[in-house]
């Protein structure tokens, strides 16, 4: 193992797919880490001169849609036969972390060809002691993932990113699915905490989702680019899903226009709209204008000046008392309305003023919650 203060050297096989440029990005975030990388193209001499050098291996590399069948059995079952054997011959006991499949239970070339690869590292653990950690894992999704080959994510991501069609046989068919941010910080926490012998690991988060569903899903973060609803992407599935359509997105849809809206007291641009959370806007006002001049009664709003002077008067409904604050984009300041009161926001300053408006639920032209009424 390697000593406190010690750089460890972490060598990936497959380092050059989907999960080992993912894996390698984050390894080479942390201090103390050098990452010794193994691909394709490398050769077996390659491969037990960075075995030497290692302190631990992250066994990536397999195949899943090779050209001729038999490299299932040549790159998943015999290069991980090799590997073992080149890390017995070190006589040392480096952890093995191997990435293996759900489809191992199945009668398929692949399946086959993932299990033996597991019956290879369980018996070189039992016969070594060496750490020996065994994922199987679902289907992964994330950024740079390929599409149209062997992930639904990233071809759903890519194709309606673009404008382009995707096939869907069976709507209720149910994907489980593991988000490549998920699977790395398994990784991480591993790699402080292995002990001998041989493990079959628990993916901490997974998800399920029928296609329907996930079609539904990355529908809605496109069609948000156009009527601004954004969902509820900070969390779980969708958090992760949102951040790989995003990644997904050609150079010229980086940016989008919104509508602007002008009148003579200044402009108005929607920024975006969630189904369960408001809507944020920002408004500007000329020298000498007021807007506003209405009260609610359950809508509230959050005011954020971010340039200029204004003031925002309070008038309420019943007893009319009133109340005024004087706010800049010097001392960033937010002024909440309040059900029941008038109010009304004045640029009181020589320049055009900005002012950041979050309201708490989206604008209905039906039922606006909006009663014009001077302060």
């Amino acid at each position: 193992m390697v000593e406190v203060g010690m750089t460890r050297k972490i060598l990936v096989t497959g380092a050059h797919g989907f999960v080992g440029t993912n894996l390698s990005i984050y390894l080479n975030e942390l201090t103390n880490t050098d990452v010794l990388t193994f691909g394709r193209d490398d050769s077996l001499k390659a491969l037990e001169n960075l075995v030497s050098k290692a302190d631990f291996i992250i066994h990536l590399a397999g195949e899943n849609r090779p050209a001729n069948p038999k490299a299932f059995n040549q790159v998943n079952t015999e290069l991980t036969r090799t590997l073992t054997d080149v890390i017995q011959k070190t006589g040392r006991n480096i952890p093995l972390i191997l990435t293996s499949s759900v489809q191992a239970t199945n009668d398929s070339a692949y399946g086959k060809s993932k299990l033996a690869s597991e019956t290879v590292v369980k018996e070189y653990g039992k016969r070594t002691n060496n750490s020996v950690s065994i994922y199987r894992l679902p289907g992964i999704f994330g950024k740079w993932c390929k599409p149209n080959y062997n992930s639904v994510v990233a071809t759903f991501c890519y194709n309606i990113a673009r404008g382009l069609p995707i096939e869907i046989s069976d709507p209720s068919f149910k994907l489980n699915l593991v988000y490549i941010d998920d699977l790395i910080h398994d990784f991480l926490r591993l790699l402080e905490n292995f002990t001998p012998g041989v493990s079959e690991r628990k993916l901490t988060q997974t998800y399920d989702i029928t296609l329907g569903e996930l079609e539904s899903k990355i529908n809605s973060f496109e069609n948000g680019r156009q009527n601004l609803v954004v969902e509820n992407v900070g969390v779980g599935i969708t958090r992760a899903l949102y951040a790989t359509y995003i990644s997904y997105l050609p150079v010229e849809k980086f940016s989008y226009e919104v509508p602007k809206y002008d009148d003579k007291r200044g402009s108005f641009v929607e920024m975006l709209r969630t189904p369960e959370s408001g809507q944020i806007s920002f408004f500007t006002i000329q020298p000498n204008t007021t807007r506003g001049s209405h009260y609610h009664h359950s809508k509230t709003e959050k005011f954020l000046i971010i340039k200029g002077l204004a003031q925002l008067k309070f008038r309420h409904l019943i007893t009319n008392e009133k109340y005024a604050v004087t706010v800049s984009g010097v001392e960033p300041t937010i002024v909440d309305s309040i059900p029941g009161w008038v109010h009304d926001i004045t640029n009181i300053g020589d320049s055009e003023a900005c002012v950041v408006l979050w309201a708490n639920e989206l604008f209905d032209r039906d039922r606006p919650d909006t009663i014009a009424q001077e302060v």
